[in-house]
C-alpha cells in the first residue's frame, strides 16, 4: 500500500461525520468542481477526486495545514497549524493574541491546504468562524481534541486547552481533493 492509500492520522481517532455531514461535504465537493477552471480540471481528473466518505476516512486525527490569512493591505500570510477534520470541516487553533487570529477577527477569509505528499492533497477556501470550545455546542469537538492530544501530551494539555487557545472552523465555499497513488500517472 502506498502512502497515498493510507489514512493520514496522528493518533487513531474515530471519524465523526454523520450521514448529513457527508452529504453536505459531497455537495460542496461537487459544487467546487463544477465551478473549477479548465487548468484545475485537467490536473484533478475524475479518477483523482475523492468522495466525501474517502475524505473523512483519510483525515482522522491531527493533520498539518498550511493556513493562509489576509493582512490589512491584502497580502496573504501562510503558516502551519494543527488541523482537525471534524463533522465535514477543517478546524484549527492558535493563541488568541496571534497574528493569525488578529487577521481573522478583521478579515475572516482563509485558505488552507493539507499536503502530506505529492500524491494527496485537500485544499479549502472559505472563512474562519471562531468557536467557543467550552460551550455545549462544541462539547463533541472539545472531546475530539482531548482524544487526539491527551495521549501525546498528557493532562497538562487539557490545562493548556482550558487556559487559552482559540479554535475556529473553516466554513468552506470551495474544497478540492487530489489523490494519485504513486506510480499511477
Amino acid at each position: 500500500m502506498s502512502i497515498a492509500d493510507q489514512p493520514v492520522r496522528w493518533f487513531n481517532v474515530a471519524v465523526h461525520e454523520t450521514p448529513a455531514d457527508l452529504a453536505a461535504l459531497q455537495d460542496l465537493l461537487d459544487r467546487s468542481y463544477s465551478a473549477a477552471g479548465r487548468h484545475l480540471l485537467s490536473i484533478i481528473t475524475p479518477e483523482r477526486r475523492l468522495k466525501a466518505k474517502q475524505v473523512a476516512d483519510r483525515l482522522t486525527g491531527m493533520c498539518l495545514l498550511a493556513l493562509a490569512t489576509v493582512t490589512a493591505d491584502g497580502r496573504p500570510i501562510v503558516a502551519p497549524v494543527d488541523g482537525i477534520f471534524f463533522r465535514g470541516a477543517f478546524h484549527f487553533g492558535s493563541s488568541p493574541d496571534s497574528v493569525r487570529f488578529r487577521h481573522i477577527r478583521n478579515r475572516p477569509q482563509v485558505s488552507a491546504t493539507h499536503l502530506p505528499s505529492e500524491e494527496f492533497a485537500v485544499t479549502v477556501h472559505g472563512r474562519a468562524v471562531t468557536l467557543d470550545i467550552h460551550s455545549d455546542t462544541a462539547a463533541e469537538f472539545r472531546q475530539t481534541l482531548l482524544d487526539i492530544y491527551l495521549p501525546r501530551y498528557g493532562r497538562q494539555w487539557e490545562e493548556l486547552l482550558d487556559s487559552g487557545p482559540l479554535y475556529a472552523r473553516i466554513e468552506a465555499d470551495r474544497m478540492f481533493t487530489f489523490s494519485m497513488p504513486a506510480g499511477s500517472d
